[in-house]
């Protein structure tokens, strides 16, 4: 279930601004968002699994507070990242 270090290595390389750059806002918000599908189709199949529902709650929040903050620092980088993960995007 969890996501593979090859799977998270190539969403590093495919969000990082420079060599060496793990944890930008762009790639937290990609890794979060594969937990997310993961775990969204883990619940697909186990819809009595409240426990894990509740943990992606918290990750869908979590990811939409980054993704505010990346709004408010560089629209152009948001835009570019919603756009590219398909995720909906604030009308502003």
């Amino acid at each position: 279930m969890p996501i593979t270090k090859e799977a998270k290595a190539k969403t590093i390389k495919k969000h990082q601004k420079k060599d060496g750059d793990t944890g930008s806002l762009p790639i937290t918000i990609a890794l979060l968002s594969q937990k997310i599908d993961e775990l969204a189709s883990h619940l697909q199949e186990h819809k009595k699994d409240k426990h894990s529902r509740r943990g992606l709650m918290g990750m869908v929040t979590e990811r939409r507070k980054l993704l505010i903050t990346l709004m408010e620092s560089d629209r152009k980088a948001y835009e570019a990242l919603t756009k590219e993960l398909g995720l909906k995007t604030k009308a502003a």
